[in-house]
């Protein structure tokens, strides 16, 4: 398993944003759902080795991030795109995919062809030399995707990666995480069900720091069958009636 977490939980003072959650996924596209407040960033944070839990225990890659030497090598290994991704407003694209490649330890002789190839491959490549700061919030969270998959991670970690993309953008950007997740463990983090039917194969859905079910979209979907408003889609029918059913 390339995430194998036990009773893992992170809490903010008396808050509990994660609250003893055990996951363990391997190869493939994962969805992770709820509304806001469910724990979905506080989880990805700890997946990415950008804060530590609470209490319990987390294996990435096959490492213990509460090892400094082992984390080293999980970060090498790992792609993460938080919500908000700071940047240096002067660097041009390829600049600062560059600076993530050279972050993660790509070897230099390689970074040239790794940095062209994830600006192209999130469709970025006419606006390579284009500084950061002329970008529209589109192109800039694609600009993110490129810095997370340059490293070509084993490990990727996404927290509500389609904001700010267009239709086609984002339907796109579902093609390239089916292909991402042939090979590595992504974990996408959304508020948009719709998202999750279309890229996923593996749903998560978490409420007040639980997870509150586990399965594929097609079972999230049985979930909802003779629910909710005629109106609304089947998927999103499942991801209410589990929701209502967990806070009963």
């Amino acid at each position: 398993m390339n995430v194998s977490t036990t009773d893992l939980t992170r809490r903010f003072g008396r808050t509990a944003a994660v609250a003893g959650v055990s996951l363990d996924t391997g190869p493939g596209v994962h969805g992770l759902l709820g509304p806001n407040g469910a724990g979905k960033t506080s989880l990805l944070r700890m997946l990415a080795t950008v804060i530590e839990p609470t209490s319990g225990t987390i294996r990435l890659l096959g490492q213990d991030p509460g090892d400094h030497t082992q984390r080293r090598q999980i970060r090498r290994r790992l792609g993460y795109v938080p919500q908000s991704l700071g940047f240096y407003p002067g660097f041009t694209v390829v600049e600062f995919v560059e600076y993530f490649a050279l972050l993660k330890e790509v070897p230099a002789s390689r970074v040239p062809r790794a940095v062209a190839a994830a600006v192209e491959r999130v469709g970025l490549g006419d606006r390579a030399t284009a500084k950061l700061r002329t970008l529209s919030g589109g192109m800039l969270r694609r600009a993110g995707i490129a810095q997370a998959i340059v490293n070509d991670p084993e490990l990727l970690l996404l927290d509500e990666p389609t904001a700010g993309l267009d239709p086609e953008q984002r339907m796109a950007f579902r093609s390239l995480l089916r292909d991402l997740g042939r090979h590595a463990t992504v974990i996408v983090s959304t508020h948009l069900v719709e998202d999750v039917g279309a890229a996923c194969t593996d749903v998560v859905l978490m409420d007040q720091g639980k997870i509150v079910f586990r399965g594929s979209p097609d079972e999230l979907t049985a979930r909802g069958v003779g629910t909710g408003a005629a109106g609304d889609a089947p998927l999103e029918r499942g991801y209410s009636a589990v929701l209502a059913e967990a806070r009963a």
